[in-house]
């Protein structure tokens, strides 16, 4: 029999997946993921010279007081753990209460998931922190040739391709790299940060735990693929070209090193800590940590991931992360992010696919259930 809290999850429609089977049903209601707009930058305002902090209303860092809750619902651990135990895949799941008492819970909590995009938060964390310390400013200008271009998703490309190179604000780059999920936004903010180092650096004095950093989107990226980096893999599609001359086999064993001790992992557990951080406002000025939060509550990325879970009337600010695929196993199917109930609860919740061969409705609707059941246990 179910609880009262039960019932109102499986009223939603989203509790009552007895098997895999009719959790596909349910996926074929969901639509495809939106790739993120291409062609443009960041908007006017965030290329001024001059360049603001937005003013526009964003997550209170302070959540109002209230009864500490320090013990996670039995019953959405179990819901969690029944829907988890049924997806096919290496899937990590963590769930952290921020206010009112905290709690963790979740499957897979300690073990290293490929980042893939989610590591952009950290670059942008640090060069945060910088600006905080005086070493960078938002309004400072960063040169992009076609030597910088990366791979992937870099909607920039075309601008610098057209003039050779472009000057972007640093605060410009920030809005291209979280919310556009742009490669070549967030390689040029490690390059201005210092590099690698200066992220890992950020994460060790953080004390954020679990979480590794490196070694930028090319390296990264044709390092799984089985390539050495050529910067001509930056141009059309000659990463894709290149990639399908490797050897399956050889491309197999890089993907399964990459898979097996990622250089870009991090825990479950690691990253809801370093969310809940974030959100009260320990990592950051106050004013560098509105406006990261302000920024991720306007990515365009994943809007069918854990977004779509989340109830009205709730707040949620979020980072994806989305792997390569060699069929039928897709990596690094990821979103982290922190859910505000009305009363101004906040909940950090990640859900990390290492590798799965599910499809991607199926992906999207068990990070959908993730979030509609941390709604539906909220707990005044």
């Amino acid at each position: 029999m179910f609880s009262k809290t039960e019932k109102r999850v499986h009223k939603a429609g989203q509790t009552g997946l007895a098997s895999l089977a009719l959790l596909s049903i349910l996926s074929g209601c969901v639509s495809a993921e939106r790739a993120p707009v291409r062609g443009g930058t960041a908007p006017p305002a965030a290329q001024a010279a001059n360049t603001k902090v937005p003013t526009r209303p964003v997550p209170a860092v302070v959540a109002p007081a209230r009864p500490a809750i320090t013990r996670a619902p039995v019953g959405l651990e179990n819901l969690i753990h029944d829907q988890w135990r049924l997806f096919p895949g290496r899937t990590g799941v963590a769930i952290m209460r921020v206010d009112g008492g905290e709690w963790v819970l979740g499957r897979r909590m300690d073990e290293l998931f490929p980042q893939q995009s989610v590591s952009k938060t950290w670059v942008a964390l640090t060069v945060l922190d910088m600006v905080d310390q005086g070493k960078l400013r938002l309004d400072q200008k960063v040169r992009i040739t076609r030597d910088d271009l990366a791979v992937f998703h870099q909607p920039i490309r075309d601008e610098v391709i057209a003039n050779g190179s472009i000057e972007l604000s640093v605060l410009s780059l920030l809005e291209q790299a979280i919310r556009a999920s742009d490669n070549t936004a967030n390689d040029s903010l490690l390059r201005t940060a210092g590099g690698p180092q200066a992220v890992n650096s950020f994460i060790a004095r953080k004390n954020l735990g679990a979480i590794r950093f490196g070694p930028g989107e090319r390296a990264l990226q044709s390092g799984i693929a089985g390539l050495e980096w050529n910067q001509e893999y930056a141009i059309g599609r000659r990463f894709y070209t290149a990639r399908d001359a490797v050897p399956l086999a050889a491309r197999k064993a890089a993907l399964d090193r990459y898979l097996n001790d990622p250089i870009d992992g991090a825990s479950p557990q690691a990253i809801v800590g370093a969310l809940a951080k974030l959100a009260k406002g320990e990592l950051l000025s106050a004013s560098s940590t509105r406006l990261m939060l302000d920024i991720m509550s306007r990515t365009s990325s994943g809007p069918n991931r854990l977004k779509a879970g989340v109830p009205a009337g709730w707040s949620f600010l979020h980072k994806t992360g989305t792997g390569q695929v060699l069929p039928p196993v897709s990596t690094g199917y990821n979103d982290i992010g922190i859910m505000t109930a009305p009363d101004g609860t906040r909940y950090a919740v990640v859900v990390m696919m290492g590798s799965t061969t599910a499809s991607i409705p199926q992906r999207m609707t068990f990070m959908q259930f993730v979030s509609r059941a941390v709604a539906s246990y909220h707990q005044n």
